[in-house]
């Protein structure tokens, strides 16, 4: 069994086109995040998987291994796996991180991967972290304000996920003292698993909620919630030259992560 983590990273961004090779803090994104995945000690290999020849060059420029993949594939899952299809064993575990979270600390990937390296029959695991009461307010303020950003997760006795949504879960009547999740969106899959999704069609929830997790629990595969947290690091996602910006501030702030 290997732990690979595979990084998405398409060019042709329609809000913001070429953002893997976008420099934060003087540094492309892409190679950011490759950085990150590259420091969780469960990680054995390090791919990004892309659309572009430029991406391919840019990594290779700083040491890392590209995959180009069909241009044709519909979101970061389906690249995940082509990147892989041609040489993964059935056992391996394919962590798909998100190549516009360029300040996911090594250790929150680092949980996912080794909670599949550690059960080896565990299908799937993504993480969440328990929400502060402030951040909660922040979030349901937010939501009730139309943003659309931002998923919540609950999840049975077992760490077994139970259900995601845009919407803040689970909703709470009064303080029963029960935490909300928040879902952090990168995932860690078995490699037979990542097969069986990208073969199935997308599901009435997942429609619904625009949440691909859904597809697997629609078809009773389980997914794994492991719990872990920022430690104090702020985490962001760059979506456009602002929140690019944004990004090196907090960079200047708190301090390189890796």
């Amino acid at each position: 069994m290997t732990v690979i983590a595979v990084i998405p990273a398409r060019y042709g961004s329609t809000r913001f086109p070429g953002k893997p090779l976008h420099a934060i803090a003087g540094v492309p994104m892409v190679e950011r995040v490759h950085r990150l995945a590259a420091a969780a000690p469960s990680v054995e290999r390090v791919l990004v998987a892309t659309d572009d020849d430029r991406i391919v060059r840019a990594v290779q420029a700083f040491g890392g291994e590209a995959i180009l993949t069909p241009a044709a594939c519909r979101n970061g899952t389906e690249r995940a796996f082509e990147a892989v299809k041609d040489f993964a064993a059935e056992d391996d575990v394919i962590v798909n991180l998100q190549g516009d979270a360029p300040l996911t600390p090594p250790w929150v990937i680092d949980a996912a991967a080794a909670a599949m390296a550690d059960d080896p029959e565990l299908p799937l695991a993504t993480p969440a972290v328990a929400l502060s009461e402030d951040a909660y307010a922040k979030l349901a303020s937010a939501k009730a304000a139309g943003e659309v950003g931002g998923t919540t997760v609950v999840f049975d006795k077992h760490l077994n996920a139970l259900y995601f949504s845009k919407a803040v879960i689970p909703y709470r009547r009064e303080d029963a003292g029960v935490a909300v999740h928040k879902h952090i969106g990168l995932y860690a899959y078995r490699f037979a698993t990542l097969k069986t999704l990208v073969a199935l069609e997308p599901s009435p929830l997942e429609r619904t909620e625009s949440l691909e997790q859904l597809r697997a629990l629609e078809n009773g595969i389980p997914i794994r919630i492991v719990l872990t947290d920022y430690r104090g690091r702020t985490p962001w996602s760059v979506d456009s030259p602002r929140d690019a910006r944004i990004a090196a501030d907090i960079i200047e702030r708190e301090g390189e992560i890796v």
